[in-house]
């Protein structure tokens, strides 16, 4: 009977190597899905960024072309400038608070 203890504890032995092997290897594949997954943020935010440059500098050559009269309506300029000037106002009254 002796000898069957000592195969259980030889086998329960193996399956804890074997479980800890597993949980050191999912350890590190966390660590580098996490490390990818920052990496992706950070591209995601410049992207994000650039995007918003880009929209910026599409409005501001749509208002000059509506300005120049390349086919824009003088309408969608005249909208846009008084956004532009509300804006404006809206950021002196802060200022003057």
């Amino acid at each position: 009977m002796s000898g069957n203890v000592y195969e259980d504890l030889k086998l329960l032995n193996n399956k804890l190597d074997n479980l800890l092997s597993l949980y050191k290897n999912l350890r590190n594949e966390y660590q580098e899905l996490k490390k990818a997954d920052e990496n992706l943020k950070i591209i995601l935010e410049e992207r994000e960024e650039r995007i918003k440059e880009l929209e910026i500098k599409y409005e501001r050559v749509k208002l000059s072309g509506a300005l120049l009269g390349d086919g824009v309506s003088a309408g969608e300029a005249r909208k846009k400038i008084n956004e532009l000037v509300r804006e404006i106002d809206r950021c002196v009254a802060l200022l003057n608070r």
